[in-house]
């Protein structure tokens, strides 16, 4: 089952001022959205993403888990992109949320 094509745009036009070296939540986005209960819809419309501008690979669960890795071909590759922009992990490979959580709520008015 896929996100309605509006509710997708909208979330595809948070992730994608998420920046570099940061990530969020599917809860948050969802929330930001005014759907505080449509995080799985959130998760569903970034697996159908038209397009590799768009930088899913910032999106995590609420625990840091990298839950949509798959999406990238291999585990691997979604924990390396986040790498490469600077997002520190803890020991048990979870993001380091304290330290790179961007909340799209506190930017809402964000261009």
């Amino acid at each position: 089952m896929g996100a309605n094509p509006d509710f997708a745009n909208r979330v595809y036009a948070v992730v994608t001022r998420i920046p570099r070296g940061k990530v969020t939540t599917y809860g948050r986005i969802a929330q930001s959205l005014g759907e505080p209960r449509a995080a799985r819809m959130v998760g569903w419309a970034l697996n159908a993403a038209p397009s590799e501008d768009i930088p899913c690979h910032r999106v995590v669960n609420r625990n840091g888990n990298l839950t949509g890795q798959w999406h990238f071909g291999h585990p691997e590759v979604m924990r390396l992109m986040l790498r490469r922009e600077g997002v520190p992990f803890l020991e048990d490979d979870r993001v380091d949320l304290a330290a790179c959580l961007w909340d799209p709520n506190d930017h809402l008015n964000d261009v």
